[in-house]
Protein backbone atom coordinates (compact mmCIF):
# COMPACT_ATOMS: atom_id res chain seq x y z
CA UNK A 1 0.00 0.00 0.00
CA UNK A 2 1.31 3.43 -0.95
CA UNK A 3 2.12 5.92 1.78
CA UNK A 4 2.25 8.82 -0.67
CA UNK A 5 -0.79 11.01 -0.27
CA UNK A 6 -3.05 12.89 -2.61
CA UNK A 7 -4.10 16.09 -0.84
CA UNK A 8 -7.18 18.06 -1.89
CA UNK A 9 -7.21 21.80 -1.14
CA UNK A 10 -10.46 23.74 -1.71
CA UNK A 11 -10.10 27.41 -2.67
CA UNK A 12 -13.16 29.68 -2.61
CA UNK A 13 -13.87 32.27 -5.24
CA UNK A 14 -11.93 35.30 -4.09
CA UNK A 15 -14.97 37.52 -3.70
CA UNK A 16 -16.11 35.14 -0.93
CA UNK A 17 -12.70 34.51 0.61
CA UNK A 18 -11.54 35.85 3.98
CA UNK A 19 -14.54 38.14 4.47
CA UNK A 20 -13.82 38.37 8.20
CA UNK A 21 -10.53 40.08 7.31
CA UNK A 22 -12.15 42.60 4.98
CA UNK A 23 -12.23 45.51 7.43
CA UNK A 24 -8.56 45.10 8.31
CA UNK A 25 -7.20 44.37 4.85
CA UNK A 26 -9.38 46.41 2.51
CA UNK A 27 -8.21 46.06 -1.12
CA UNK A 28 -5.47 43.60 -0.10
CA UNK A 29 -7.92 40.90 1.02
CA UNK A 30 -8.14 38.95 -2.21
CA UNK A 31 -4.38 39.03 -2.73
CA UNK A 32 -3.88 37.74 0.79
CA UNK A 33 -6.32 34.89 0.14
CA UNK A 34 -4.35 33.82 -2.95
CA UNK A 35 -1.06 34.15 -1.09
CA UNK A 36 -2.26 32.04 1.83
CA UNK A 37 -3.53 29.33 -0.52
CA UNK A 38 -0.22 29.38 -2.40
CA UNK A 39 1.77 28.95 0.83
CA UNK A 40 -0.51 26.10 1.91
CA UNK A 41 -0.10 24.33 -1.42
CA UNK A 42 3.66 24.99 -1.56
CA UNK A 43 4.19 23.48 1.87
CA UNK A 44 2.06 20.47 0.99
CA UNK A 45 3.94 19.93 -2.28
CA UNK A 46 7.23 20.10 -0.35
CA UNK A 47 6.11 17.44 2.14
CA UNK A 48 7.86 14.10 1.49
CA UNK A 49 4.63 12.20 2.23
CA UNK A 50 2.68 13.99 -0.51
CA UNK A 51 2.60 12.74 -4.11
CA UNK A 52 0.26 15.40 -5.50
CA UNK A 53 -1.90 18.36 -4.53
CA UNK A 54 -5.29 18.80 -6.14
CA UNK A 55 -6.79 22.28 -5.86
CA UNK A 56 -10.54 22.59 -6.33
CA UNK A 57 -11.56 26.10 -7.33
CA UNK A 58 -13.83 28.02 -9.71
CA UNK A 59 -11.72 31.17 -9.61
CA UNK A 60 -9.17 31.63 -12.42
CA UNK A 61 -7.29 34.24 -10.39
CA UNK A 62 -6.49 31.52 -7.85
CA UNK A 63 -6.22 28.64 -10.31
CA UNK A 64 -3.40 30.25 -12.31
CA UNK A 65 -0.87 30.81 -9.49
CA UNK A 66 -1.69 27.47 -7.83
CA UNK A 67 -1.27 25.60 -11.08
CA UNK A 68 2.09 27.30 -11.63
CA UNK A 69 3.24 25.92 -8.27
CA UNK A 70 2.55 22.38 -9.49
CA UNK A 71 -0.94 21.71 -8.16
CA UNK A 72 -3.50 19.88 -10.27
CA UNK A 73 -6.47 22.23 -10.65
CA UNK A 74 -10.02 20.83 -10.77
CA UNK A 75 -13.14 22.93 -11.31
CA UNK A 76 -15.32 23.49 -8.25
CA UNK A 77 -18.97 22.56 -8.94
CA UNK A 78 -19.98 25.29 -6.46
CA UNK A 79 -22.23 23.14 -4.30
CA UNK A 80 -20.49 23.68 -0.99
CA UNK A 81 -17.18 22.88 0.65
CA UNK A 82 -17.67 19.16 1.22
CA UNK A 83 -18.92 18.62 -2.34
CA UNK A 84 -15.79 20.41 -3.58
CA UNK A 85 -13.65 18.10 -1.47
CA UNK A 86 -15.42 14.99 -2.72
CA UNK A 87 -14.95 16.22 -6.30
CA UNK A 88 -11.22 16.61 -5.71
CA UNK A 89 -10.99 13.26 -3.95
CA UNK A 90 -12.72 11.49 -6.85
CA UNK A 91 -10.17 13.00 -9.22
CA UNK A 92 -7.36 11.90 -6.89
CA UNK A 93 -8.64 8.32 -6.92
CA UNK A 94 -8.75 8.35 -10.71
CA UNK A 95 -5.14 9.52 -10.80
CA UNK A 96 -3.82 7.18 -8.11
CA UNK A 97 -6.37 4.62 -6.83
CA UNK A 98 -3.95 3.04 -4.37
CA UNK A 99 -2.91 6.25 -2.63
CA UNK A 100 -4.49 7.63 0.55
CA UNK A 101 -6.51 10.83 0.11
CA UNK A 102 -6.66 13.81 2.42
CA UNK A 103 -8.42 17.17 2.56
CA UNK A 104 -6.43 20.19 3.71
CA UNK A 105 -7.87 23.61 4.41
CA UNK A 106 -6.46 26.32 2.13
CA UNK A 107 -5.76 28.86 4.87
CA UNK A 108 -2.62 27.54 6.58
CA UNK A 109 -0.02 30.22 5.73
CA UNK A 110 2.50 29.02 8.34
CA UNK A 111 2.26 25.34 7.33
CA UNK A 112 5.54 23.45 7.74
CA UNK A 113 6.12 20.38 5.58
CA UNK A 114 7.75 18.49 8.46
CA UNK A 115 4.71 18.98 10.71
CA UNK A 116 2.33 17.89 7.96
CA UNK A 117 4.54 14.83 7.41
CA UNK A 118 4.08 13.85 11.06
CA UNK A 119 0.32 13.90 10.60
CA UNK A 120 0.42 11.80 7.45
CA UNK A 121 2.69 9.21 9.10
CA UNK A 122 0.19 8.44 11.86
CA UNK A 123 -1.60 5.11 12.07
CA UNK A 124 -5.26 5.62 11.15
CA UNK A 125 -7.84 4.47 8.64
CA UNK A 126 -9.85 7.70 8.87
CA UNK A 127 -8.38 10.61 10.79
CA UNK A 128 -8.50 14.37 11.26
CA UNK A 129 -6.63 17.27 12.84
CA UNK A 130 -8.66 19.81 14.84
CA UNK A 131 -8.00 23.50 14.36
CA UNK A 132 -6.26 25.60 17.00
CA UNK A 133 -9.60 26.42 18.66
CA UNK A 134 -10.54 22.71 18.76
CA UNK A 135 -13.86 23.49 17.08
CA UNK A 136 -13.15 23.09 13.39
CA UNK A 137 -10.90 20.85 11.30
CA UNK A 138 -7.84 21.61 9.20
CA UNK A 139 -7.03 18.10 7.85
CA UNK A 140 -9.12 15.01 7.17
CA UNK A 141 -7.83 11.88 5.51
CA UNK A 142 -8.56 8.26 4.69
CA UNK A 143 -6.60 5.22 3.58
CA UNK A 144 -7.46 3.48 0.29
CA UNK A 145 -10.78 1.66 0.43
CA UNK A 146 -12.13 3.76 3.30
CA UNK A 147 -15.07 6.02 2.35
CA UNK A 148 -14.04 9.67 2.03
CA UNK A 149 -16.68 11.50 4.06
CA UNK A 150 -15.48 15.00 4.98
CA UNK A 151 -17.65 16.95 7.41
CA UNK A 152 -16.07 20.40 7.22
CA UNK A 153 -17.81 23.63 8.20
CA UNK A 154 -18.69 25.05 11.61
CA UNK A 155 -18.22 22.61 14.50
CA UNK A 156 -16.63 19.98 12.28
CA UNK A 157 -14.41 18.51 14.99
CA UNK A 158 -17.48 17.08 16.72
CA UNK A 159 -18.92 15.82 13.44
CA UNK A 160 -15.70 14.09 12.43
CA UNK A 161 -15.52 12.42 15.84
CA UNK A 162 -19.15 11.33 15.55
CA UNK A 163 -18.39 9.93 12.11
CA UNK A 164 -15.76 7.62 13.54
CA UNK A 165 -12.64 9.52 12.48
CA UNK A 166 -9.61 9.32 14.77
CA UNK A 167 -8.54 12.64 16.23
CA UNK A 168 -4.82 13.19 15.59
CA UNK A 169 -4.02 15.13 18.74
CA UNK A 170 -0.27 15.51 18.33
CA UNK A 171 2.12 17.91 20.01
CA UNK A 172 4.29 20.05 17.79
CA UNK A 173 1.97 20.47 14.80
CA UNK A 174 0.88 24.05 15.50
CA UNK A 175 1.35 25.08 11.88
CA UNK A 176 -1.08 22.40 10.70
CA UNK A 177 -3.73 23.63 13.13
CA UNK A 178 -3.38 27.39 12.62
CA UNK A 179 -5.93 28.34 10.00
CA UNK A 180 -6.55 32.03 9.39
CA UNK A 181 -9.99 33.64 9.41
CA UNK A 182 -9.54 36.74 11.59
CA UNK A 183 -6.84 39.33 12.33
CA UNK A 184 -6.00 37.49 15.57
CA UNK A 185 -5.52 34.27 13.57
CA UNK A 186 -3.20 36.06 11.17
CA UNK A 187 -1.19 37.49 14.06
CA UNK A 188 -0.81 33.98 15.49
CA UNK A 189 0.32 32.66 12.11
CA UNK A 190 2.87 35.47 11.84
CA UNK A 191 4.22 34.31 15.20
CA UNK A 192 4.72 30.81 13.80
CA UNK A 193 6.43 32.10 10.66
CA UNK A 194 4.66 32.78 7.38
CA UNK A 195 5.34 31.30 3.98
CA UNK A 196 6.91 33.66 1.45
CA UNK A 197 3.73 34.54 -0.46
CA UNK A 198 1.81 35.59 2.64
CA UNK A 199 4.83 37.33 4.15
CA UNK A 200 5.11 39.49 1.04
CA UNK A 201 1.47 40.62 1.28
CA UNK A 202 1.76 41.27 5.02
CA UNK A 203 4.82 43.41 4.25
CA UNK A 204 2.68 45.46 1.87
CA UNK A 205 0.00 45.79 4.53
CA UNK A 206 2.59 47.11 6.99
CA UNK A 207 3.82 49.67 4.49
CA UNK A 208 0.24 50.73 3.78
CA UNK A 209 -0.42 51.17 7.50
CA UNK A 210 -3.08 48.43 7.60
CA UNK A 211 -1.06 46.02 9.75
CA UNK A 212 -0.88 45.46 12.62
CA UNK A 213 -4.55 46.22 13.22
CA UNK A 214 -4.91 49.11 15.67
Amino acid sequence: MSNRWSLVIPVKTLVAAKTRLAAALGPHRERLAVAVACDTASAALSCPGVARVIVVTADPLAAGPLGELGAVVVHDPDRGLNTALRTGAAHAVRLAPDDPVGALQADLPALRPSELARVLEQDFEQGFVPDALEVGTTFYGVRPGVPFTPRFGGESRARHLAGGAKELALDGIDSVRRDVDTPDDLAAAIGLGLGRHTAAVVGELERAGRWPVR
